[in-house]
């Protein structure tokens, strides 16, 4: 891939082969941002498991304690008295037969998460070939399939993510804007790690965090020491 000029420049502040301690690492990947708009900060685990066997999946959500900065427009696939509770809990777009026509006949994906009531999965069962691949599917383990809407909406809106294995054994995640500062950004990461150790499958074996790393929307990555991380998730 070529880069540009201020990509160049910024990435001779890290070291590749160096493996840093979380709040170097943070702290290097955010001095590396040279975008004029205020960078996501995002971290990049791979997992020794292997995620073509359903006993090695590693899937779920956790709440970042500082949220991640960027504003969230919610789906609920809901009807009558649940479909009032999401509307009063601020969901952004409420609806059932009428949100999957939206979205089949006008490509219509004006949302980041989609959350439904469990009686609605087999009305949102017809998108799982469009929402599936933009990973938006509602799925139980994320908390996204519920009859507590309310609940569900209040999570997400204050900050609860979603993470899943890639084809490459590669969880992305984003924990926040360059401007939230050091100590925001490695509480969420801590918390962060933390759920995807707890997360981990029985049946995987020998070392779970393979590598970790961070880096902004447009700034080079920046090797976390997989143990350093480990510690920093208590």
């Amino acid at each position: 891939m070529k880069r540009g000029k201020k990509y160049k420049e910024k990435a001779q502040l890290v070291d590749k082969i160096s493996l840093y301690d979380p709040k170097e690492a943070i702290d290097l990947a955010c001095k590396a941002s040279f975008a004029k708009f205020d960078e996501t900060v995002e971290t990049h685990i791979r997992l020794g498991v292997d995620g073509r066997h359903a006993d090695q999946q590693v899937r779920g959500a956790v709440v970042l304690p500082n949220g991640t900065g960027k504003k969230v427009k919610i789906l609920v696939f809901a009807k009558a008295d649940k479909a009032k509770e999401a509307e009063d809990a601020g969901a952004d777009y409420v609806g059932a037969e009428d949100m999957v026509a939206k979205i089949q006949n006008e490509n219509w994906f004006d949302f980041n998460v989609v959350v439904a009531t469990p009686d609605m999965m087999s009305v949102v069962g017809r998108l799982g070939k469009v929402l599936g691949p933009k990973g938006l599917m509602p799925n139980p383990k994320a908390g996204t399939v519920t009859a507590d809407v309310k609940n569900a909406i209040a999570e997400i809106k204050s900050g609860k993510i979603e993470y899943r294995l890639d084809k490459t054994n590669i969880i992305h995640v984003p924990i926040g804007k360059v401007s939230f500062g050091n100590d925001k950004l490695q509480e969420n990461f801590a918390t962060l790690i933390g759920a995807i150790i707890k997360a981990k499958p029985s049946a995987a074996k020998g070392t779970y965090l393979r590598s970790v790393s961070v880096s902004t929307t447009m700034g080079p990555g920046v090797k976390v020491n997989p143990l350093r991380a480990n510690e920093a998730a208590g």
